[in-house]
């Protein structure tokens, strides 16, 4: 082969260099190409007390792990020869729009992550036109996530306290202040042991330690934010103080029941949902009862370890009462490709709760966006490789859910000990 010395133009047309981004924050935020490199990147950017109460779940955190592992257990079907120049990632839920199939999840603490908080949230969920549910826990009140989202749909997640009175005041200040869906949680009767916070002293305020300050220094713009910005409450409620798990068992109440959400049905107007359901059987009853919706959940793996995974229940759910509720999924949904599967396994659509704390834990509202973004895009290129141009034509001959946690029956139990079934 005969050799040349390069020619100068032909390189210059070959090699083009990328115009280097001067914002730390843009740079940042447009080099994370997945919700795990915002994951990374919070996990640099915020002392470990509160990126733990993000990150962490329950006990051994078994219920997280094997939920986001079923997800990875997911073969996809695709077809071919299907025009999907163009794909339609909109649906409607709780009897309005979404742009996308998925919403943003109730956190608590949300301000302690970064101090932006819910309303970082709210305003990136009315700039994607997508739904915004606040906590109960939440450190924005509702009428202040109101105001940063407007136009656009707020949903509010209750838990029954022990004074009832105050749960529901809050209802009836949802109600006033437009919000259209009610998330009624019935998976908290006590506080899940969440060992990372105890380990980190986490509470409202923060319970500081020496170790907790030595872990904060390298993170002076937290501290800035921290302590240059509001004193952090419960914006919703009256009392703050202790431990995540105090605050919890002083505020749900083990004797919660299906009174209660007779009760709140008649004190809201709009859709109520009961979130937290981990069987067929609840869900046929709830479907009975005439709810508007249910979301199959395990809290994130923050209470129960060794719950069911939400994941795994869809299917079966879908089938029984997919026609009479709608249903709803979350816990472990960190790629679009995850949201996918739900839908196509018979989720109306899905919430994230982590993938958009780790979002705004990297770079307030500019980092949920791009977690909204990054998810977004995942959508439409799986739907594009599944070659479906509309979440209505997903369905179950889409998705394969590989088998990994099957349970064991009696007789091969039997078989493996060495005694007769």
């Amino acid at each position: 082969m005969k050799r040349q010395l390069p020619n100068a133009k032909d390189l210059f047309e070959l090699m083009r260099f990328k115009r280097p981004t001067l914002d730390g924050k843009k740079r940042r935020l447009e080099n994370a190409l997945t919700i795990e490199d915002l994951r990374l990147i919070a996990k640099r950017r915020t002392p470990a007390a509160a990126f733990d109460y993000t990150d962490g779940a329950a006990d051994a955190e078994l219920s997280i792990a094997r939920a986001r592992q079923a997800f990875e257990d997911v073969e996809f079907h695709p077809s071919i020869l299907r025009d999907v120049s163009r794909v339609d990632t909109s649906t409607t839920v709780f009897g309005g729009p979404s742009s996308l199939p998925f919403g943003i999840a109730p956190t608590g603490f949300t301000r302690l992550m970064q101090t932006e908080g819910e309303i970082a949230g709210a305003s990136a969920a009315s700039k994607w036109g997508i739904p915004f549910t606040l906590s109960t826990l939440g450190t924005t009140s509702i009428e202040h996530v109101k105001a940063a989202n407007p136009t656009g749909r707020n949903w509010f997640q209750l838990y029954v306290m022990k004074k009832r009175e105050i749960s529901y005041t809050l209802v009836e200040r949802a109600a006033a202040a437009g919000y259209d869906t009610l998330f009624f949680t019935v998976d908290t009767p006590v506080a899940g042991a969440r060992l990372r916070d105890k380990r980190n002293g986490f509470s409202i305020p923060p319970q500081l330690t020496a170790g907790t300050v030595l872990n904060a220094l390298p993170r002076p713009w937290w501290w800035w934010d921290f302590l240059t910005t509001p004193p952090l409450e419960f914006a919703s409620l009256t009392a703050t103080g202790g431990t995540v798990g105090e605050l919890l068992n002083s505020a749900m109440d083990p004797s919660i029941s299906f009174d209660d959400l007779a009760i709140i049905r008649q004190l809201f107007p709009g859709k109520l949902v009961v979130k937290g359901v981990q069987n067929v059987e609840d869900s046929r009853r709830l479907a009975g009862l005439g709810v508007d919706g249910i979301v199959l959940s395990n809290h994130g793996g923050r209470q129960l370890d060794r719950a069911p995974v939400p994941f795994h229940l869809l299917p079966a759910v879908a089938r029984e009462v997919g026609r009479d509720v709608e249903v709803v999924i979350d816990t472990g949904i960190m790629n679009g490709a995850d949201i996918v599967a739900s839908i196509a396994l018979g989720a109306r659509f899905t919430l994230i709760g982590r993938a958009y704390l780790y979002g705004l834990m990297a770079g307030g509202q500019d980092g949920v966006e791009r977690a909204i973004a990054i998810l977004a895009e995942q959508i439409t290129r799986t739907m594009q490789l599944i070659q479906v141009s509309s979440l209505d034509e997903l369905g179950p001959q889409h998705v394969t859910q590989l088998a990994r946690l099957v349970p064991r029956s009696a007789a091969a139990a039997h078989e493996q000990l060495g005694a007769p079934a």
